[in-house]
């Protein structure tokens, strides 16, 4: 399938369905604390896309059972919520929201520290929204896919984390995942070339240990292999001439 090269309508759409997802995130961050279940963040994020006049797009993704994924210490991605998955003091939580909003996209994720976290844990979440920058910052119109990959894997190795090779970004629109897919590794140089218009979303994720994962028994949900905390942070963003738009700026 071609990669679609975005209108200035589709770009203002995109903005809306972008700052609804980012909204709702920041929501679910105000109330997140010991005791909190992952079920109960679902349950957020269901009532605050509704009001806000979107779709949690992820509800039957491919199956998917929940509005939100919910990823927890060395949850890599896809958890799924739950009313027995308890946060506790210390844990670390990723929350990916997917807004679909006039019939666009917007995908943005964080990971939030449940109280005081350990030194280890506070290194991996701030690695990983440095490498999202880092990420972010070498796009624009004429660059490389490889580019973002490159400036990725560089920092995070510089700070003694590894990143998942298995999952990735993708183009996003109408749809929430379409062509092409964003490598979080990557070498300087190669790969698709950008073009402005393109959306796309960044989205390391980065362990403390090996970067070897695997898949639970409910087909979702991807730990790490050794145990290790994962942390991961995503933005939408539109390639332009200059860099980038950010399309799900944090409130």
């Amino acid at each position: 399938m071609a990669i679609e090269l975005h209108s200035l309508r589709d770009i203002a759409a995109m903005r809306r369905a972008g700052r609804a997802a980012a909204e709702t995130l920041d929501l679910v961050g105000t109330r997140l604390r010991p005791g909190v279940t992952t079920a109960d963040i679902d349950a957020w994020v269901r009532e605050d896309t509704a009001a806000r006049g979107g779709h949690p797009a992820q509800l039957g993704y491919n199956g998917f059972p929940a509005s939100v994924c919910t990823s927890k210490n060395e949850v890599v991605c896809h958890g799924i919520p739950s009313p027995a998955v308890t946060l506790e003091p210390g844990d670390i939580v990723n929350v990916d929201v997917t807004t679909r909003l006039g019939g666009f996209h917007g995908d943005t994720s964080r990971t939030f520290f449940i109280g005081e976290p350990s030194p280890e844990a506070r290194h991996l979440v701030e690695t990983t929204e440095r490498c999202l920058q880092a990420g972010i910052a070498v796009v624009r119109d004429g660059a490389r896919l490889g580019d973002v990959g490159a400036a990725i894997v560089e920092l995070a190795t510089a700070e003694g984390c590894s990143v998942v090779r298995e999952f990735c970004g993708h183009g996003i629109g109408r749809r929430m995942h379409q062509p092409p897919q964003v490598s979080h590794v990557g070498e300087a140089g190669t790969g698709l070339r950008l073009r402005a218009g393109m959306a796309i979303t960044i989205e390391p994720m980065l362990n403390l240990g090996s970067a070897d994962v695997q898949i639970l028994d409910d087909d979702w949900t991807v730990i790490t292999r050794d145990g290790s905390l994962s942390a991961q942070a995503e933005h939408t963003l539109v390639v332009t001439k200059q860099g980038a738009e950010i399309l799900t700026p944090r409130p």
